[in-house]
């Protein structure tokens, strides 16, 4: 999947904040996406790389991948099962 051209349902913003807060603020903003719609989540905590991921592959949602931006912080794409 080419997630540079993904056209997400919705764009939750968590760059600045630190772990626990992006996955909290990620489940949250989940509960609002339709089903296979998808969420992308920018972020700066490192911890994000590791927990997002495992996270988004939970239930019946689906990771599909990150991509460091130039701009200094991690985009994340959850399909939401």
């Amino acid at each position: 999947m080419d997630l540079q051209n993904i056209t997400p349902f919705s764009v939750l913003d968590a760059r600045g904040l630190t772990c626990p807060m992006p996955l909290l603020k990620t489940k949250k903003e989940l509960k609002g996406v339709p089903d296979g719609e998808i969420l992308e989540i920018w972020g700066t905590d490192p911890g994000s790389k590791n927990d997002i991921p495992h996270w988004g592959d939970k239930g019946d949602n689906a990771f599909l991948g990150f991509l460091d931006d130039d701009e200094g912080y991690t985009r994340y794409f959850i399909r939401k099962g």
